[in-house]
Formats: structure tokens, sequence, C-alpha cells
């Protein structure tokens, strides 16, 4: 299923806050990884209904993701 692109957007923003926040990497830093990520990827082709997933969940998974790397 994908999402109205709009609402993507402004939950991409919260995700991105937050991630900021848990990091404490710049907004502009996690911005920049969270478009290059995996997470971003399944978010934006609608896999899973990742959307779905809360903020603070997709959050903590960039967080993973970043870890690993």
């Amino acid at each position: 299923m994908q999402a109205n692109p709009i609402l993507l957007q402004r939950k991409y923003a919260r995700i991105v806050k937050l991630f900021a926040e848990q990091t404490g990497l710049t907004y502009e830093q996690a911005l920049d990884f969270f478009y290059n990520s995996k997470t971003f990827e399944l978010i934006s082709e609608g896999v899973a209904d990742m959307h779905c997933f809360s903020d603070e969940y997709l959050a903590e998974e960039l967080a993973i993701e970043r870890e690993k790397q």
C-alpha cells in the first residue's frame, strides 16, 4: 500500500527529528543518513507497510542501522 506523499513527508520529518535527538546528530546529518538508509528505501517503496509503524520505532531502526555501519 502506498501512503499519501504529503503525509509521508511529514512522517519523514518526525522520524529524522527523533533520530537526531536519539543519536546526537545534527538535523542535517540525520537527514542525510535517513535518505541514504535501507529504512527510508523500505518506507518509500511501501514494503511491509513500514509507513504504518510508529515514528519512534522507525527512528530506533535507523539507530540500529547506523550502529551496524
